[in-house]
């Protein structure tokens, strides 16, 4: 299928051919027939990309800040690598979307196949949509009126936060496609409307539509205006839908207002407020946020969790309804805002008019496809695979896979031959740029692939488990990135199936990413220690930095929270090294508002005496080390600095190694993977230190009082 891709670190936008989205749970599958270019949202991000590094830097200062950071911690080349991949992943556009349902995920109710929708969906001929962010089209309404819905939920919802009564005049500042929509809406609900802006085309077209204009190129004085408009005591409210780094909208709402007036934010404006304006005269000021209640939280718009009507009555959702309801009176006028008409094929023709030439709504079409949309595409369709060949399949594509597993597994001796994942937007670039056969989001088409003997797991975490189990059952060698498991539960199932297949006399290869225990300098002091009986102490500090408790890896049903999902590394590598088991543990954990706390102190004790203590942080500098490691053994102590430099004392042949770059191991942990395979030579990480490691740090992240030895 065709989907509009947006490429940072060129510029480029292109019309790529992507594997179409298949069935997910929570989620519509929707075949598009109009989308609905933002023409600010969506110009601001093509000119960013086509600016210079230097005009990038300078739009964003605090990311310049985390950069120079990243280069005093990791080094110099790493943090351009993580720069330069992370401007290299392709970028989806558009988020106004009207189509017809052609799937329905599990869990998702209220929809039937058929059905005309408008969702917050990619420029796309079918896209995959939570079903909170879609609502049912009314027979009344055009699929061309009903794209602009989303706009309109945008204003809608800085409307709802001004709480306009009828009889009451507003401003709106900014007559773009919102700030017409906005006028409307609130003309719709009874107000006075007066709309202000410097564009005299956009000023006319207000005018078309009933709504009283202030010309500010003609040097029209919008005080005046709005003392006159208001007839003489202010307006009750201002909505500010204008995009500029200027103050003075705010400072002009401010003046324009009567006594208690309210003033919405809903684009983007410089906040450097004048306490005077808003203290005489009592007034309020708010930002909008989107579409509403609902919006940026994973419960709602990922895991379809509705907020109650009694308590939430205008979520998202019941906000393009609304809108929706509103266009099926007759009261809003959206045929005289669209200018121009581009089918998919020729969007980039769209995008030119967007930067270039006077425009307003830009609509693509998506005409029927006379072939179904498939979930694979060939790159290379004419291949040979030799015999005893290693044959990947990897499954995600996302920053980690693309930056750093994938290009070092084209180091090794294996054959690419198909990139998964459930979006087709990452593996569209990625498989061709790394060599791949084919790609697809068909990830069930691998567990029966004849060809494909091993399989690459970069997913989200609450994944891996279920895939590791279904890949080994179908006779795949597994490497999968940690964690192993969010659950006993699933390492239960894991060891049976790894065990069934050793007693079936199949035993197939399983191994995690735990990187860190072959990064080169963990490997130096493994061998320092490996000669010394005595008991070691290990004192791991890992300054593990800030993660909102909205990201995914803090929801434990998804990334099972930081200790399940990051901390392993760190009990993998002590386990590693002191080279016997853990028979014993006992966690501390920092007061935490998060549903996972992750600030936390583990205290490791071994079979052969051996103590290790991991303080695993989330309340430091990023401009600190993230990791290190100090080892203490007969008169003995050693120093690892972010895998950067070591240091030795009381060594009488170690003393200190340094190197410009930082390694942990990635490159050299899927080597010996592969290594492993093509020799038959034993899994180099044993299958039971991996169970060991699971279990330790689930029960951890559960609070579960260990057993005495």
């Amino acid at each position: 299928m065709k989907q509009i891709l947006q490429l940072l670190n060129t510029g480029v936008t292109k019309v790529a051919d992507v594997p179409a989205p298949q069935n997910q749970p929570g989620k519509l599958l929707i075949r598009s027939t109009y989308s609905l270019l933002s023409t600010g949202t969506e110009r601001m991000l093509v000119e960013f990309s086509q600016g210079s590094w230097l005009e990038k830097a300078r739009q964003q200062p605090d990311k310049v800040r985390q950069v120079l950071e990243k280069i005093q911690t990791d080094g110099l080349f790493p943090t351009l690598e993580a720069v330069q991949t992370k401007l290299d992943q392709p970028l989806p556009l558009g988020y106004c979307n009207v189509g017809e349902v052609i799937g329905i995920g599990e869990g998702v109710t209220g929809f039937y196949i058929g059905d005309r929708v408008v969702s917050n969906g990619h420029h796309a001929e079918v896209i995959s949509v939570p079903a909170n962010l879609c609502a049912i089209i009314p027979d009344e309404v055009p699929d061309e009126a009903a794209v602009f819905t989303i706009l309109a939920a945008i204003g809608l919802q800085g409307i709802r936060l001004a709480q306009p009564t009828l009889g009451e005049s507003f401003v709106v500042i900014g007559l773009g496609l919102i700030g017409i929509l906005t006028a409307q809406l609130l003309q719709a609900q009874g107000c006075r409307v007066l709309g202000i802006d410097f564009a005299p085309d956009k000023l006319t077209l207000a005018e078309k539509l009933g709504i009283h204009t202030v010309n500010l190129k003609a040097g029209a004085d919008p005080l005046s205006a709005a003392s006159q408009f208001s007839r003489g005591i202010g307006v009750d409210g201002v909505i500010v839908t204008a995009s500029t780094s200027s103050n003075e909208p705010i400072h002009q709402a401010a003046q324009m207002c009567r006594k208690r007036g309210r003033i919405i934010l809903v684009g983007v404006t410089g906040l450097h407020l004048s306490r005077t304006d808003f203290y005489e005269k009592e007034l309020t000021f708010q930002v909008s946020c989107s579409y509403g209640p609902g919006r940026y939280d994973p419960g709602y718009e990922e895991k379809g969790q509705d907020y109650p009507v009694g308590y939430v009555r205008w979520t998202e959702q019941r906000n393009f309804q609304a809108v929706l309801d509103v266009l099926a009176t007759g009261k809003m006028n959206t045929h005289e805002l669209i200018s121009h008409r581009f089918t998919i094929d020729s969007a980039i023709q769209a995008y030119h008019v967007l930067t270039h030439d006077p425009c307003l709504g830009i609509l693509i079409h998506y005409p029927v496809a006379g072939q179904p949309h498939q979930p694979t595409i060939c790159i290379h369709r004419e291949f040979s695979i030799p015999p005893s060949s290693i044959v990947i399949g990897c499954v995600g594509a996302g920053n980690y896979a693309s930056r750093v597993l994938i290009p070092a597994l084209r180091k090794t001796p294996v054959l690419l031959h198909t990139l998964a994942a459930s979006s087709g937007v990452n593996i569209s670039h990625h498989g061709p740029k790394f060599g791949f056969q084919q790609v697809t989001t068909d990830v069930d088409s691998l567990l029966d692939h004849p060809e494909i003997n091993t399989i690459i797991i970069a997913t989200r975490h609450d994944s891996h488990g279920d895939l590791v189990s279904r890949f080994l059952a179908k006779g795949k060698h597994v490497f999968v990135e940690k964690p192993l498991a969010l659950n006993h539960q699933e390492l239960h199932q894991i060891e049976a199936i790894y065990t069934n297949n050793i007693q079936t006399n199949q035993p197939k290869r399983l191994m995690v990413g735990f990187n860190r225990r072959f990064a080169p300098m963990v490997q130096t002091i493994y061998q320092l220690l490996k000669p010394l009986s005595q008991p070691k102490v290990f004192i791991m500090t890992v300054n593990a930095g800030e993660i909102p408790s909205s990201h995914w890896i803090q929801d434990p049903q998804l990334g099972g929270g930081r200790i399940i999902g990051e901390a392993c590394h760190f009990v993998d590598l002590l386990r590693f090294l002191v080279g016997y088991s853990i028979i014993q543990w006992h966690a501390s954990t920092l007061p935490d508002t998060k549903v996972c706390p992750d600030s936390s102190t583990i205290t490791l004790n071994f079979a052969d005496g051996s103590m290790g203590t991991i303080h695993y942080l989330a309340n430091g500098s990023k401009a600190f080390p993230k990791e290190r490691l100090e080892v203490f053994c007969g008169g003995r102590v050693l120093q690892l600095d972010n895998y950067r430099k070591l240091r030795g004392w009381g060594w009488s042949t170690f003393q200190y190694h340094s190197s410009w770059s930082q390694d942990k191991g990635h490159s050299a942990c899927l080597h010996k993977f592969v290594k492993s395979l093509s020799e038959g030579a034993s899994s180099p990480i044993p299958f039971e230190q991996l169970l060991e490691v699971g279990k330790v740090t689930i029960e951890i992240a559960n609070g579960v009082k260990p057993t005495s030895p």
